[in-house]
């Protein structure tokens, strides 16, 4: 079937600049860490993207490692964007990184110059695309000069392969110095991607006032704590579960005091009418900072759970009180 997208995408969503750019992001974008790999089924997955567009999510986040295998991401997101959303390429951002291993040898790995531009090449290749909209560092290399990383994503902007720049994983004082690097090259930094949640909350240690004041945009990934924010450890670990498959999520991650504490956030999101994965992307979004938060999805019904969050993201200061009292 031919898809044609929902009429009423741009309604129901909410666009919020990045930082000082002219771009505005979708409030809730998709991630494609997850659930989008060589393993996974590819209408389930075709099904959750075309869906989060109808939503009106713009925004599509990728990186060369995505899968498994790496690469296979971008390979299937690249199939689904020119069988179904080539005539909307103009309405999407799309980004992509590159940081982590990938190919073997000296050159496929961290930040050097060789291996980003080498790395892009290979992610349009595998996506099908003339450029991507953002492109990433997608962590900073201790081995490589930011000088070096930075001109590389200054020297991306110039050959017309990104559109905008970023950088994941950067702490305050590493954000610092890249943002003012890619100031003088010319090419601002467009946004940072932090991991950042009620569980995760280093970014509050300084990086977020680094990018409120140098006009850069904030969109956290990991919004959920890999599940453990959600309904689905209430009563203990389920089989099949990412903490059950000891992926990213280990089972001794759940001690007892974090199950206090889910359950306890779990009765304030009650209290709001909200799930507690919408209360937790809700909490992230009431700080004007945040231009975006990244979820995962591997079901049309866990996308709109999460999309919900948005009819709510208003919080009172007891409420926020109380939250301080159980996450401290």
């Amino acid at each position: 079937m031919t898809y044609i997208p929902s009429e009423k995408r741009y309604q129901q969503m909410v666009y919020n600049r990045c930082g000082q750019s002219g771009v505005k992001l979708p409030a809730i974008s998709l991630g494609l860490w997850h659930n989008f790999g060589g393993s996974d089924i590819y209408e389930n997955y075709r099904k959750v993207l075309l869906h989060a567009f109808d939503c009106g999510i713009t925004h599509f986040d990728l990186a060369n490692n995505y899968g498994p295998p790496p690469g296979s991401s971008e390979e299937n997101f690249g199939s689904i964007l020119k069988k179904d959303l080539a005539g909307y390429r103009d309405e999407l951002i799309i980004s992509t990184k590159a940081g982590y291993l990938m190919w073997e040898g000296p050159y496929g790995d961290w930040g050097s110059k060789k291996y980003l531009v080498s790395s892009l090449d290979q992610s349009l290749k595998r996506m099908q695309l003339d450029y991507v909209d953002i492109f990433y560092s997608h962590r900073p290399d201790p081995g490589t000069p930011i000088e070096e990383t930075m001109s590389a994503l200054d020297l991306i902007v110039r050959q017309g392969k990104a559109l905008y720049v970023g950088i994941s994983n950067y702490k305050a004082d590493e954000a610092k110095k890249a943002i003012k690097i890619l100031k003088e090259l010319g090419t601002p930094c467009l946004i940072h991607q932090p991991k950042y949640s009620m569980f995760e909350r280093w970014a509050e240690g300084g990086l977020l006032d680094v990018l409120e004041d140098n006009g850069v945009g904030c969109i956290p990934f990991s919004p959920l704590a890999q599940g453990l924010l959600t309904n689905k450890y209430l009563n203990g670990i389920p089989e099949g579960s990412r903490a059950s498959k000891g992926v990213f999520l280990k089972p001794e991650m759940l001690t007892q005091p974090i199950l206090t504490q889910i359950k306890a956030l779990n009765e304030i999101a009650q209290s709001r009418n909200q799930s507690l994965a919408q209360m937790a992307l809700a909490w992230l979004l009431k700080d004007k900072r945040i231009t975006s938060v990244l979820i995962g999805a591997s079901s049309v019904a866990q996308l709109d759970d999460n999309l919900k969050a948005l009819d709510n993201y208003q919080f009172s200061t007891d409420e926020l009180k109380k939250i301080e009292k159980i996450l401290n």
